[in-house]
């Protein structure tokens, strides 16, 4: 399974961490890829980054191209959101896919998504919602993580969390400031589990 999500401020970079310890616990294979930066010369990332307050990137993930995903049964990919949808770095790597698309690299795959989002009505699950769409074009099978394995966290209406039906979700704070609780790690870490179990169930 390939982990690829894109992480400005580190937060769905540390769910993704979760997902992958999810997949592994099932008896999957999982590797972690990081969508590349698309802030350019002559700005130097790290300044621009400074500038939005944001940590250093994590150089220790690489980044992943396009053609890479074909080597994968399956995918978990880690999508901030901007205004209920795709930031700009995701929507342009999915861009370079034409040619996994034309030659069908991609058909008959696994996808499931996971969010994460300024407030809590930021627009966790319609970013799921309009990456959807990117998935059927390619083929690639929707995996969501529904409620059967996380309805004890998600029926508990007295703790703040991220993630729905449709992945696992962290909430950042408009200023980026609050950190991924536990009990969205444990959902994270779920979605990772069931993922891979269903993956294999159809797959294998």
């Amino acid at each position: 399974i390939a982990i690829v999500y894109y992480s400005l401020y580190g937060h769905i970079g540390s769910l993704a961490k979760s997902v992958a310890k999810g997949v592994t616990a099932a008896g999957g294979a999982a590797d972690l890829f990081q969508i590349p930066e698309t802030l350019s010369e002559p700005r130097r990332v790290e300044d621009v980054l400074q500038k939005m307050h944001a940590p250093p990137r994590d150089t220790t993930i690489p980044d992943i191209t396009p053609e890479k995903l074909a080597e994968y049964d399956g995918f978990l990919l880690g999508v901030p959101t901007r205004y209920g949808n795709s930031v700009a770095q995701w929507r342009q790597f999915w861009d370079q896919t034409g040619g996994l698309w034309a030659k069908g690299a991609l058909h008959g795959k696994f996808a499931g998504i996971f969010v994460s989002t300024g407030t809590v009505g930021g627009g966790q699950e319609v970013t799921a919602l309009n990456n959807i769409s990117t998935l059927a074009h390619h083929g690639i099978i929707y995996v969501p993580l529904g409620y059967k394995n996380t309805f004890p966290q998600f029926a508990d209406v007295n703790v703040v969390r991220g993630g729905s039906a449709w992945g696992a979700g962290t909430f950042a704070a408009a200023d980026g400031s609050r950190q991924v609780s536990d009990v969205e790690h444990t959902v994270a870490e779920i979605q990772g589990k069931t993922f891979y179990e269903t993956l294999a169930k159809h797959q294998f």
